[in-house]
């Protein structure tokens, strides 16, 4: 009988290997979802349901791209002024990725399932990335891709910020570069590496800047503690850097173009580096998005659940510095890789230094950079991010040292009485040490609540006899940041049609500066107040004509009201507004001639 060759044996039980940790990624970020999961169109995530509300629209409307209806400055939300979608977390690639689970199940699916996959797909690249080019043990790498992918802050991110959570290229941007720092052909990888990147800025492009700062600083240590290697590289890894630049910038270019300089472009970061700054407490806090942190209150110590980046624990910031100081001699790669950490988590602690709340008047390492452009739109807090990889690499080294493989073996020898290893001890010592630090960070579902449903006016396609294609359907009341709700009415026609307002970043502050939202015309703020109160208001000539003006501003094509939401009173000051209308189904609308 012919025997196996030992090259595919070990070929099989990598592959076997490999899908296994896949496996196994995959599981437990279903377990992580599987509320939304179970009901993506009756649920939503219960603490950031405005955020998966935008996102989904995003996801909606980009799904367009495969029908060559799509522009990166779209009317179909805030119509007619529209909205810069670079200038927004639009989730572009998402969206182009999932437009058939879009087209087939609806937006609210496509998120779920995006969340899920990000969470697993994360993983498991960290996991091939260790595996492949960091340590000897699968165990090791399995551990280090696991604490990446499932972090306390990419389970807080998940939380409707999946452009966030979303890391799964950034695996293959750091093999590309270490392909760069070895390969006798610079200009194939920096190819590579420059298709990657112009990709990542399509996924998210704050993901992309972490990465290319955690690659510079990573770089720079490196190559100061080998500077001889470093000097003998330096020409191929400039010809492989400037192709990347070059093909990367190319591809981007009109979409940056767009962001910075097309309409309704920003030109401030929307959010305030005070507020999205780290706590130094809450980096030795569980999360209680944690088996070990369900209880705990975070409002001392985190601006709100989404932002839950640092909190690590105390064992596992021990098990990091322990980790550091006895591998710094025996691998090298251990020393940038602390430089990497520090400099994340000093940044993250913002402009100035906050303890348990309150603010010391110390100002922190960010102060240095808080008003670089471009740099400043990345929230302090976020740079904690940054460090989970970094960490999940030090997991896997220390794991790597004590070689699990080889530890059953050893420890039956040493029951036998027969001559064992003698470092037997440290070496379980170290995996008790480490599972002792993961275990509280095992993370829990992510709460959801119900969700308003689809008026079947929308659902089943008849808003089609009342809008044309492309045209203006005005929801009432109109969506804002604080009730996007009836964004989901467009996302449901996969963004066939446009509203007026909405959530999103534009430019509608004092001066121009990066507002959420528009402001609300003065028709808006009539429905708006109808429905939140339920009083009817007297209309009179005057306003009437307002309402012509606003509808005609808007570009309105027809005006609905939903069967849910005081909607005899909406109905009654509608008609004040704009005359009798019709019920149609479900709901209530006027045509506007």
């Amino acid at each position: 009988m012919a025997t196996i060759p030992r090259w595919r044996r070990r070929l099989s039980h990598r592959i076997s290997t490999d899908l296994t940790a896949a496996a196994t990624y995959l599981a437990l970020a279903v377990y992580i979802g599987h509320q939304l999961l179970a009901a993506p169109n009756s649920r939503l995530l219960a603490r950031n349901w405005q955020d998966q509300v935008l996102i989904e629209w995003f996801l909606a409307y980009g799904s367009r791209v495969w029908l060559g209806d799509f522009d990166l400055v779209t009317d179909r939300l805030n119509s007619p002024d529209g909205v810069n979608l670079m200038s927004n977390a639009s989730h572009i690639a998402h969206a182009v990725l999932l437009a058939p689970v879009t087209w087939i199940w609806g937006a609210p699916v496509s998120f779920a399932v995006a969340l899920v996959l990000n969470l697993a797909a994360t993983a498991l690249g960290w996991y091939l990335l260790f595996s492949r080019e960091l340590v000897t043990s699968r165990i090791a790498a399995f551990t280090g891709g696991l604490f990446a992918g499932f972090a306390p802050g990419m389970i807080s991110q998940s939380q409707s910020h999946l452009h966030i959570s979303a890391g799964w290229l950034t695996p293959l941007l750091f093999w590309c570069v270490i392909k760069l720092w070895r390969s006798k052909r610079p200009v194939r990888w920096g190819a590579l590496l420059g298709v990657l990147a112009a990709a990542q800025l399509f996924v998210g492009e704050e993901v992309l800047f972490f990465a290319v700062a955690a690659t510079a600083i990573f770089a720079i240590a490196y190559a100061a503690q080998n500077f001889a290697a470093f000097k003998a590289r330096v020409i191929e890894l400039g010809l492989g850097l400037c192709t990347a630049a070059f093909i990367g910038l190319a591809l981007v270019a009109y979409p940056l173009s767009v962001q910075f300089t097309g309409p309704q472009h920003l030109i401030n970061a929307p959010f305030s580096a005070e507020y999205f700054s780290a706590d130094l407490l809450s980096w030795i806090a569980y999360s209680p998005l944690t088996w070990a942190g369900e209880a705990t209150d975070i409002t001392p110590i985190a601006p709100n659940h989404t932002e839950l980046n640092t909190f690590l624990g105390p064992v596992l910031i021990v098990l990091v510095v322990v980790t550091t100081v006895f591998l710094w001699r025996r691998r090298p790669v251990v020393r940038p890789l602390a430089v990497v950490v520090l400099l994340m988590f000093a940044l993250s602690l913002g402009p100035e230094i906050i303890i348990g709340g309150t603010r010391t008047g110390v100002p922190g390492p960010y102060a240095l950079i808080a008003d670089v452009p471009v740099i400043d739109a990345a929230l302090p807090t976020r740079y904690a991010l940054v460090a989970i990889p970094v960490i999940g690499a030090l997991l896997a080294l220390i794991v790597n040292a004590a070689k699990p493989r080889g530890l059953l073996t050893a420890l039956r020898l040493q029951l036998g009485g027969l001559p064992g290893d003698r470092h037997l001890v440290a070496r379980w010592t170290t995996l008790i040490v480490v599972a002792i630090a993961l275990v509280p960070l095992f993370p829990t579902t992510l709460p959801v609540a119900p969700r308003m449903p689809i008026p079947d006016f929308i659902a089943s396609g008849q808003w089609r006899d009342c809008v044309p294609p492309g045209g203006v359907l005005v929801p009432v009341p109109p969506p804002t940041p604080g009730n996007p709700n009836t964004m989901r009415w467009p996302a449901y026609a996969n963004g066939a049609f446009g509203v007026p307002e909405g959530f999103f970043l534009g430019p509608y502050g004092k001066d121009g500066v990066t507002s959420m939202g528009t402001w609300s015309r003065g028709t808006a703020r009539i429905w708006r107040d109808v429905w939140e109160t339920g009083a009817v208001p007297v209309i009179d000539d005057e306003q009437r004509a307002k309402t012509r003006e606003d509808l005609a501003a808007w570009k309105a094509d027809c005006v609905v009201i939903p069967d849910y939401g005081r909607q005899s009173e909406l109905i009654r000051v509608t008609t004040d507004l704009m005359g009798p209308g019709e019920p149609f189904g479900d709901v209530w609308i006027w045509r506007v001639p």
